[in-house]
Parts: structure tokens; C-alpha cells; sequence
């Protein structure tokens, strides 16, 4: 949950301008290199990076912003392993991490990465970043460097990570619909993609298009008196309706969840911009009761299983509990457990393992 922070006059204006250039465009190189430009200005760095993985290629990057020497990213695969920052950031998604908790300063100093960075003339004594763990087969990563020893401070750590979540939302939607959107139609690209039904729909909730299976899907999931013509399902609205009213709305909603004992249905509240007005893509998935893979089970208690299974349908922590009876605490040490067992480090990690069937 991101931690309240009251920002200054200059802050707020730097950030508005930032959550425009986040939601002003669908071209990912255009929307990072202007979030880096107005980021460095809250949180002043001399060198930075912002990229996404590609899918099913965890060490090969799209760079979108590299404020670096191009030979240190000329050889990244094979540096990758050794890179301190993007290893601790992998450890802990969507949390900024400033280098003093990433390593000791004398293991740093020793480490592949920053002997590297001086071979090329660049000092890199300081860095701030976070991994944006935005979808299961692949994420996002800002990292900001100083070539002094000026440490980032408190306050800087909170404002990047303040802004995270609306950062990690745009580089969703760019990657989404932004290949898409170029060849044709945002409203076309939205409803032709594959595995999910959509609505296009203009706030307050009025819906202005809708893929072929979307209506055939609402009636099975909302009962008459929840439906309207030409409009979202109530549960539906009211769900946008306080992502749209949220501070920083541009940034995606948390999915809406309606669950029966032999399914689920997710919604996902996606932001873009179509010819300079603010629309959402609402994304509907069915999805049955997901099962843990075979190899799984082996290894994870009966307990351990039933939480994984509802992990992969992209239930959060209190859904789980909620559904099992017990505590959202329970449902962590559960969690935890889980990682343990099948050697992974995050929710995101857990959820790429679950594709690899091992």
C-alpha cells in the first residue's frame, strides 16, 4: 500500500505534470523518457535507466530511457547475474530500495557492476530503484545513480515510491495497446484482444464499445436489477467510479473480483488516452478454479496448495483470507511458506513458475 506523503507546492506541480506524460501518449519510449525527465527534477540523479522485460526473457530489457554508457548494456545478459540493483529489486517488487539495502558498501564496491561502471569513466556511487512487477511473464524497472556519495535521501525514497504505482500503470496500458494502437484505432485494438472480453467506457460509466462475447458475459455475472442499457453494472461503476475519483487517477484501479465455487471472475480498470480524452479499457477474464501444477504438490501441504491456487488467480491476501476462513496474516505465513518451498521470491516469480509447470 503506498504510505501517504504530503507534497509540497512544487512537488504537487512536478507530479501533475509527470501523471500527464504518463497518460498523454500510448508510445512506451515517449511516456518513460518524459516520466524520467520530470522524475529527475523530484529526485535529482546524474545517470538512470527505465525499462520492461520481454516476455518470457527475464534478463533482455527494452531500455527505454538508458542515461548510461551504451557499452554497459551492450553485453546486459551476461552482466545481468551480477547486477546488484536489479537483484535486490527482483527480491522485493514494487518497493524502492536505496543501495545501502542492497549490499554492503565494501561488497559494492567489489561487485562486477560497479567495477564495470568505472572501466567505462562513470563512478555510480549511489543508486535508488525499484522493479515494477506489472504483469506475470514480465516488469518494469526504474534505477536512478549518483556519481557521488550522496546518499538518496528519505524523502526522495518516498516521493519514487509514491509515484511507482502510476508509472508501473502506464508502462501496463503502453504495452497493452500501444503496439496496437499505432497500426489502427484504440478502440479497435482494445476490443480485439484475445483471451478477454471489453468495454470501452467514458466516466462516469457510460459504455461506448464492447467486444462480441462482453454482453453474453455480464448477464452471466450480474444479476437484471445490477444492469442498466448502455452502461456498467453497478458493482462496476461504483469500482471505477473511485479509481477515477482517487488521487493520481490516471494510475490503474486494484482488479474487482466476483468468485463462485466453480469460478471467478477478474475486471481490470486500464487508463488510456484516445485523441485527448480520458477513457478506460474495463478488461473481464472468466477463469475456473485454478489449479497448482502436479510437481507442486509434492512439495506444498494441502493448505499450501489452496493458497497458491488462489495466488494464481490473482487474488490478493485479504481475498484469500476471506475465502479460507482465516487471517490475511495466516494467509502470509502461508505465502512465505510457499516461496520457501518452490524457490521463489515474489508473488509475480510464483505466478511465471505456475507457466513453467514445474
Amino acid at each position: 500500500m503506498r504510505s501517504p506523503i504530503h507534497l509540497t507546492a512544487r512537488e504537487q506541480r512536478i507530479t501533475w505534470e509527470l501523471l500527464e506524460l504518463l497518460h498523454g501518449s500510448l508510445d512506451l519510449h515517449e511516456v518513460l523518457r518524459g516520466a524520467y525527465g520530470a522524475l529527475c527534477k523530484l529526485v535529482p540523479a546524474d545517470h538512470g535507466a527505465l525499462c520492461v522485460s520481454l516476455s518470457g526473457q527475464p534478463t533482455a530489457y527494452d531500455w527505454a530511457v538508458a542515461d548510461l554508457p551504451p557499452e554497459l548494456f551492450a553485453g546486459y545478459a551476461d552482466l545481468a547475474p551480477h547486477d546488484f540493483v536489479r537483484s535486490a529489486a527482483i527480491a522485493r517488487p514494487n518497493v524502492v530500495l536505496r543501495d545501502s539495502e542492497m549490499l554492503p558498501r565494501d561488497a559494492i564496491e567489489r561487485s562486477v557492476m560497479y567495477r564495470r561502471s568505472r572501466e567505462l569513466g562513470m563512478r555510480l556511487e549511489q543508486a535508488m530503484a525499484v522493479l515494477l512487477a506489472v504483469e506475470p511473464d514480465w516488469h518494469g524497472g526504474i534505477t536512478l545513480y549518483r556519481d557521488r556519495q550522496r546518499p538518496f535521501s528519505d524523502r526522495e525514497r518516498a516521493l519514487l515510491q509514491h509515484l511507482a504505482p502510476s508509472i508501473a500503470a502506464a508502462t501496463r496500458t503502453c504495452r497493452r495497446l500501444g503496439d496496437s494502437v499505432r497500426r489502427g484505432d484504440a478502440l479497435e485494438a482494445a476490443l480485439r484482444r484475445e483471451g478477454v472480453e471489453v468495454l470501452v467506457v467514458a466516466p462516469p460509466g457510460s459504455v461506448l464499445a464492447r467486444s462480441a462475447g462482453a454482453e453474453a458475459l455480464l448477464e452471466r455475472w450480474f444479476a437484471p436489477v445490477e444492469r442498466s442499457a448502455g452502461a456498467l453494472p453497478a458493482p462496476l461503476a461504483g469500482a471505477l467510479g473511485a479509481a477515477a475519483a482517487a488521487p493520481g487517477s490516471g494510475a490503474e484501479a486494484a482488479p474487482w473480483m466476483r468468485r463462485t465455487r466453480d469460478g471467478h471472475l477478474r475486471v481490470d480498470f486500464v487508463p488510456f488516452v484516445e485523441r485527448g480524452r480520458l477513457l478506460w479499457v474495463v478488461e473481464l477474464r472468466e477463469g475456473a478454479a485454478a489449479a497448482a501444477p502436479a510437481a507442486w504438490r509434492g512439495r506444498l501441504t494441502d493448505r499450501q496448495v489452496e493458497v497458491a491456487e488462489r495466488v494464481l488467480r490473482g487474488w490478493d491476501n485479504a481475498l484469500i483470507a476471506e475465502d479460507l476462513g482465516c487471517t490475511p496474516a495466516t494467509i502470509k505465513k502461508h505465502l512465505q511458506r510457499v516461496y520457501d518451498a518452490l524457490g521463489v521470491p515474489s508473488r509475480a516469480a510464483l505466478m511465471v513458475r505456475a507457466t513453467e509447470r514445474s
